[in-house]
C-alpha cells in the first residue's frame, strides 16, 4: 500500500524520473514517512485498546516476575519474528512502554526486531548456508536478551520521556463501554502521533538523502581497507545508512565476494539495521539523550563482538 502511494506521488503526480538519485530519495522519504506514521498511530492505539481490558499493573507485574531473563527472551524472540526495520520497530516499543512493560524487556524487542527477521533469515540461508543463518539469528536474539537485561538493571526508567507523560489507567478511570475503550485508544494514538511526527519527518529526510546520494561502493571500499579495525569501522560507517536487513543481505554477499570477511560484513549490516541515524532522531523524542547514548553504545559493542566472533569462526 505504501509503495503504491509513494509511486503515485513521485512518478505520477510529481512526474519525477524513475531511477534518478533525487526521485529515489523522494520515493524513499514518502514511503517510510507514511509507513512509520501509520504504524505509530495504529500500534499505539491497538495496544492502548488492549490495555483497557487488563487490570492496571497486571502486565507489568507479570513481566517483573519473569526470572532468568525469560521476559527478555520472549521479547527478543517476538522481535525476531517481526519484519520491521529499526524505525518501524519504534511504534511497538512505544506501545510496550505505555503498557508499563519494564524498559529492559522493551529494549530486548527494539534491539532484536530490526536485526533478525524471517525475510533476512531466508536470504542469508540461501546466500551463506543455513548453519550461518541460524547462528546469525541466535546471535541477534542473544544480543537483544543480554543488552535488554543490562539496560533494565541500570535503573534509567526516568529517562523514558513518553512513559512519564503516558495516561495511567486505574480502576476508577478504566473505560467501561466498548466505545469508551475505542475513544481512549484513539486519544492515546493521536497524542503519540502529534509528539513524534516532526521527528519522523526529520529522521527519514536524513535517511532519504543518504539513500539517494551516497553510493554503496563508498562503504564497500572503506570497510575492506582496515584489517584489525575493520569491524568497528564497519559499525561506524553503517550508522548513517537506513535500511532493513532484508534489503542489505544481498549487498553483504557482494561485499564478502570481494574479499571482506563475513563477520565484518555482518557487523556492517547489523549496524545499518539496528543503529540507524533516523532511528536515533525519532528515539530522542522518546527518551533522554543519556539513555539513548547508552543504548547505542551497548548495541554497538555487541555488534562488534558478533562481528569479531564470525571472523574467528569462519
Amino acid at each position: 500500500m505504501f509503495e503504491l502511494i509513494a509511486d503515485f506521488l513521485v512518478y505520477d503526480l510529481l512526474k519525477l524520473q524513475e531511477g534518478a538519485a533525487f526521485s529515489s530519495s523522494v520515493h524513499f522519504f514518502f514511503y517510510d514517512v507514511f509507513k512509520i506514521l501509520f504504524l505509530i498511530f495504529t500500534v499505539v492505539s491497538l495496544i492502548a485498546f488492549v490495555r483497557t481490558f487488563l487490570k492496571p499493573g497486571k502486565l507489568k507485574g507479570l513481566m517483573l516476575r519473569s526470572r532468568f531473563g525469560l521476559g527478555n527472551l520472549a521479547a527478543a524472540s517476538f522481535g525476531a519474528l517481526t519484519p520491521f526495520c529499526s524505525c518501524s520497530s519504534i511504534p511497538l516499543f512505544i506501545g510496550f512502554i505505555k503498557a508499563r512493560i519494564p524498559i529492559g524487556i522493551a529494549f530486548s524487542f527494539l534491539i532484536t526486531s530490526p536485526l533478525v527477521n524471517e525475510v533476512a533469515f531466508v536470504i542469508m540461508g540461501g546466500l551463506f548456508g543455513w548453519k550461518l543463518a541460524i547462528l546469525y539469528a541466535l546471535s541477534g536474539i542473544f544480543l537483544g536478551v543480554i543488552a535488554g537485561i543490562f539496560l533494565g538493571k541500570l535503573g534509567l526508567e526516568g529517562d523514558i520521556i513518553l512513559e512519564n507523560k503516558a495516561v495511567d489507567l486505574t480502576e476508577k478511570t478504566m473505560p467501561g463501554s466498548f466505545f469508551g475503550r475505542l475513544k481512549f485508544a484513539f486519544k492515546e494514538g493521536r497524542r503519540t502521533f502529534k509528539k513524534l511526527w516532526p521527528y519522523v519527518l526529520g529522521g527519514v529526510a536524513i535517511g532519504s538523502v543518504i539513500h539517494g546520494y551516497v553510493p554503496q561502493e563508498f562503504f564497500m571500499n572503506s570497510v575492506g581497507k582496515y584489517d584489525l579495525f575493520a569491524v568497528p569501522l564497519a559499525v561506524v560507517l553503517g550508522i548513517p545508512i537506513y535500511a532493513g536487513c532484508s534489503m542489505i543481505a544481498p549487498l553483504i554477499f557482494t561485499i564478502t565476494a570481494n574479499g571482506v570477511p563475513l563477520g565484518t560484513s555482518l557487523a556492517f549490516m547489523m549496524s545499518i539495521a539496528g543503529l540507524s541515524l533516523p532511528e536515533a532522531i525519532i528515539l530522542k523524542r522518546v527518551m533522554k539523550f543519556r539513555l539513548l547514548g547508552i543504548f547505542f553504545a551497548i548495541v554497538a559493542v555487541g555488534i562488534i563482538a558478533i562481528g569479531y566472533g564470525f571472523n574467528y569462526l569462519v
